[in-house]
């Protein structure tokens, strides 16, 4: 079965060529072999997404505007593991809550992806979510977060939508796929 493997080649060089508010943009220089190569890349800090699945076998979905794409996305939960200390179950719970105003007495780890691993060091883990009960955030969406529509979307439909490329959100389609798999849901 295949498996990825992680490979040390000797980093000589290494620079931040851009800061950004989210991420950094790096250039390194390492040995490989024939010689030496440089390649720039994202630098980011990492981040989580959720998939929230009620009793209905539902899941708990938000439209959120992404500027990069132009588009009103249809996305599962998801945030950046950017507070210090916390591991990514403690930033899925985090992320969950505040966008959803919703809690999960059990959680899942369903699979991990590399967003763009060509020029991105981006990872993220997908957590199933269940056993649900809605609460008080006190959460106060800002930016693109402030007009983002939250609804219950059943699970057959949403993995429809993925695969009619109607949702293109790579965490919702990924973890969306890997649940109906492990799930062993057949769609005709």
């Amino acid at each position: 079965m295949p498996k990825d493997q992680p490979v040390a080649h000797d980093v000589v060089a290494s620079e931040v060529v851009f800061q950004g508010k989210i991420w950094d943009i790096a250039r390194e220089t390492f040995e490989y072999p024939g010689g030496q190569l440089v390649r720039e890349f994202v630098k980011h800090p990492g981040a989580v997404a959720i998939i929230a699945l009620n009793e209905r076998d539902e899941v708990r979905m938000i439209r959120q505007y992404r500027h990069p794409v132009r588009e009103n996305l249809w996305e599962i939960p998801a945030g950046l593991l950017d507070m210090p200390g916390e591991n990514r179950l403690e930033a899925a719970k985090r992320e969950l809550l505040e966008e959803t105003s919703l809690e999960a007495d059990t959680w899942q780890h369903l699979i991990d992806f590399y967003t763009t691993p060509g020029g991105n060091d981006e990872l993220i883990s997908i957590f199933l979510a269940t056993d649900l009960r809605e609460v008080d955030s006190g959460f106060e969406p800002e930016g693109e977060e402030s007009d983002m529509l939250v609804e219950w979307v059943p699970l057959a439909d949403a993995v429809r939508s993925v695969l009619a490329s109607d949702i293109k959100s790579p965490s919702a389609a990924i973890g969306l796929q890997a649940l109906a798999i492990k799930r062993g849901i057949l769609l005709g």
